[in-house]
């Protein structure tokens, strides 16, 4: 957990440097939220499920600056209102919205955000990044993990450099909405958990993307 936590901070002060500032807020104000133990050879997904509860440091947070936990069936209703308000608002904006229990993942295609080996966003893609923090920041009773992922090309270290990178700035751009700092966690995982092969240029493009999953402060 050392070894990540640094990895992320590092990631927010290339964050800094990238736009030129050194006010640029940190979005992750927290530690990583604690999280199952898994086998040692997982099946891929795309994205992990945290545990987001009373053990998450940034529920502990929220909760103590006033966020009202959800419980029991409000959990789920509640996540039914953000799946409708994004499915609505973002059908046609190139990212896809999935949904597994409570949890909702935003995916956006690295490609549509990010020029190739680059961290700092497509002029193009900025309105939907900001119109999704936009949404996100009426929605306080929830936490969100951004992570990023690349294709297998290249070392793992300059995979997980630019997945963090671009992880950062995706929740930078968030922040910037209004969405508190506290209710994020944020990990670059390079080329881990392909959704599609990397053999294929095709395969690879769906592997280089951001996930952005929210999921409800229980």
């Amino acid at each position: 957990e050392k070894n990540m936590l640094g990895r992320l901070l590092g990631g927010i002060v290339v964050m800094a440097a990238l736009a030129g500032c050194a006010a640029v807020p940190n979005p992750l104000a927290g530690a990583a939220p604690a999280k199952p133990a898994q086998a040692a050879t997982p099946a891929p997904s795309a994205t992990p499920t945290p545990v987001v509860g009373a053990n998450d440091p940034r529920v502990v947070t929220l909760v103590k600056q006033g966020t009202r936990p959800l419980t029991g069936p409000a959990a789920g209703t509640y996540m039914d209102t953000v799946e409708a308000a994004l499915r609505s608002q973002f059908a046609t904006s190139g990212v896809s919205i999935s949904r597994s229990g409570n949890e909702i993942v935003i995916d956006v295609p690295a490609d549509m955000a990010f020029a190739t080996g680059k961290s700092s966003l497509k002029p193009e893609s900025r309105p939907t990044l900001v119109a999704i923090g936009a949404a996100l920041r009426h929605f306080s009773q929830t936490v969100i993990d951004v992570y990023g992922y690349t294709d297998a090309q290249g070392t793992p270290a300059a995979q997980l450099d630019l997945s963090q990178r671009r992880a950062v700035t995706i929740a930078t751009i968030m922040t910037s909405q209004g969405v508190s700092q506290e209710r994020f966690y944020i990990e670059g995982k390079g080329a881990a958990n392909p959704i599609a092969s990397n053999a294929t240029p095709e395969g690879r493009a769906q592997n280089r993307r951001i996930d952005i999953q929210i999921s409800p402060i229980i």
